[in-house]
């Protein structure tokens, strides 16, 4: 009887230890994923106030603060803000490719776009990029 009782004893204590493993794992996954969503509405909020401003040199900026808004969600944060910039920059190449010409932007604006939000997501007073002038509701 004591055999059983310690096996049933050993099976509980293993399923106990998996059982917790497997909750500390998704919920960091759910962390993450809170993030990822958190730091998407960052970006396209940075992205909602540049368009809105219409101001002349003001897009750096714009980039820095929104990377480093989704940046400070943590690591979800962070990777969806380098994966919207990624793919805004790809999609800008592909944009000057079907247009024979380019958008005005040129290989350097896209180089200096890609410093700010490497700026903003290294955690950086995105200020830095912030044009004089620009209202303060920015």
């Amino acid at each position: 009887m004591k055999k059983t009782t310690g096996v049933r004893t050993m099976k509980l204590f293993t399923g106990l230890v998996f059982c917790s493993l497997v909750l500390g794992v998704s919920s960091e996954w759910y962390s993450f994923l809170g993030e990822a969503a958190q730091g998407a509405w960052d970006m396209w909020r940075a992205y909602s106030d540049m368009r809105e401003a219409n101001y002349i040199g003001a897009d750096k900026y714009f980039h820095a603060r929104g990377n480093y808004d989704a940046a400070q969600r943590g690591p979800g944060g962070a990777w969806a803000a380098k994966v919207i910039s990624d793919a805004r920059e790809n999609s800008q190449r592909v944009t000057d490719f079907f247009r024979h010409g380019n958008s005005g932007h040129g290989a350097e604006d896209s180089k200096a776009d890609q410093a700010a939000n490497e700026w903003g997501r290294s955690g950086k007073d995105p200020n830095h990029f912030r044009p004089a002038g620009l209202p303060s509701k920015y």
